[in-house]
């Protein structure tokens, strides 16, 4: 029932019409796609076609090609033998040559039955001499300029190489000289310090290859009462001390109007404590020593300690002492408790 309610209203409304129009035009769209395919396929045809011939035309133009080469050659002939005809006429007339008689005068000569192998063996001279480069004169201009050219740049790179050369020869003779003077002079100071520092004893510096520029240092120490050796076997506080004196060396080159130290005297035992802080007392009347220590020793030759506490946790605190003052404050208490008591 439902199905024939549907069916009354589409004929009331008049679908089928429409319906009738919407498959109408979806076979014109089919019919018109049909054509455009085929449009397609026409058009890719031709093209193809067209592809074809022009693949063959050029084709014909190379094989073309040889014979235009010959028909140049043929004609660039043509013109030299018109030209060697008129300078032979030319030449004719100024000799006031009888032309009538001239064959006749030939064949009597006899050379002439020669002339055609010898125009023969000229022709096949000048065809295995093969087509002539009319640029090849501009092209040897060409290249001989730019051989020049690169002939002065190489010139100009076989002088500077020469000159690099020569001032890194000089560069390594002024620093070959200035190494071993100053090497020399360390291997001094650190022989005159090292007895210093340890009480007696000696030291030097030695090089570990011939060349001086690429060669190591190595240290040879000998402690009093020790043999010579090298530094690896000395104790820490030997190796210290050998250290410190390696680096005033090199300090007294030229010395620096102050001179840092960060605890070098950690591993001292007081004995070589008290020798080094007599080496700094010398070397601080030209120098001023700023070095971290916690020794006792250290500190008692100091002009001016500078400490940092922590009165509460995690706050610091720099304290500052001068030493002179401490001590006159030190000498004046006594005299004031004495003072007091009368």
């Amino acid at each position: 029932a439902l199905v024939g309610q549907l069916s009354a209203q589409r004929e009331e409304i008049g679908w089928t019409p429409v319906e009738e129009s919407l498959q109408a035009q979806l076979a014109a769209r089919s019919a018109a796609e049909a054509s455009l395919a085929a449009a397609r396929d026409a058009q890719e045809a031709v093209a193809a076609e067209l592809r074809a011939a022009e693949e063959a035309r050029l084709t014909v133009e190379q094989k073309l090609e040889p014979a235009r080469a010959k028909i140049e050659e043929a004609r660039l002939k043509e013109q030299a033998a018109v030209l060697s005809e008129q300078q032979f006429a030319e030449q004719l007339a100024e000799a006031h040559a009888d032309l009538a008689a001239l064959p006749a005068a030939l064949k009597a000569w006899g050379r002439a039955s020669t002339l055609p192998g010898e125009i023969e063996r000229l022709t096949q001279a000048i065809a295995e001499l093969g087509a002539v480069n009319l640029a090849a004169l501009d092209e040897l201009k060409q290249s001989s300029e730019r051989k020049q050219y690169l002939d002065s740049q190489a010139q100009d790179l076989t002088e500077a190489m020469a000159t690099l050369e020569a001032a890194i020869r000089q560069i390594d003779r002024e620093s070959r000289e200035l190494l071993q003077q100053t090497f020399e002079s360390v291997n001094a100071n650190f022989g005159k310090l090292f007895p210093v520092l340890f009480g007696g004893g000696q030291a030097r510096l030695v090089l570990t290859g011939e060349e001086i520029l690429d060669s190591g240092v190595q240290v040879i120490a000998q402690p009093p009462g020790k043999r010579n050796t090298s530094i690896h076997l000395l104790s820490g506080g030997e190796k210290a001390l050998t250290a410190i004196a390696l680096v005033f060396a090199l300090f007294q080159l030229n010395p620096a109007p102050f001179c840092l130290l960060d605890e070098v005297d950690a591993p001292l035992d007081d004995p070589n404590t008290e020798r080094f802080c007599a080496m700094v007392r010398r070397m601080a009347e030209v120098t001023q020593f700023v070095f971290i220590s916690h020794n006792k020793i250290t500190m008692e030759m100091a002009v001016q300690l500078v400490g940092i506490t922590m009165a509460d946790p995690g706050v610091s605190r720099v304290v500052a002492v001068d030493i002179a003052e401490a001590l006159e404050l030190a000498e004046a208490q006594p005299r004031q408790v004495a003072a007091a008591s009368r």
